[in-house]
């Protein structure tokens, strides 16, 4: 085998190391993305349960005075 044959081998395997890499950086961008939208989602989720909370909370206290009065 010449040299010239080896660098081409070279070559072509350099070339074949850097599509399966674009292609494996192509896919954890995607991934990353994906995982960026359910934070944001998620986020979105976590504050609408903590206003219903909020609101679940105003209701029991509203609901203690009247059992209170009543008591009085």
């Amino acid at each position: 085998m010449s040299a010239l044959q080896r660098l081409q081998e070279k070559i072509e395997q350099w070339k074949r190391d850097h599509d399966a890499l674009k292609s494996e950086n192509a896919q954890l961008k995607a991934e990353l993305s994906d995982i960026s939208g359910s934070q944001s989602e998620q986020a979105l989720k976590i504050e609408s349960l903590k206003r219903e909370l909020e609101e679940k909370d105003a209701e029991i206290e509203k609901i203690i005075a009247q059992v209170e009065s009543l008591l009085a």
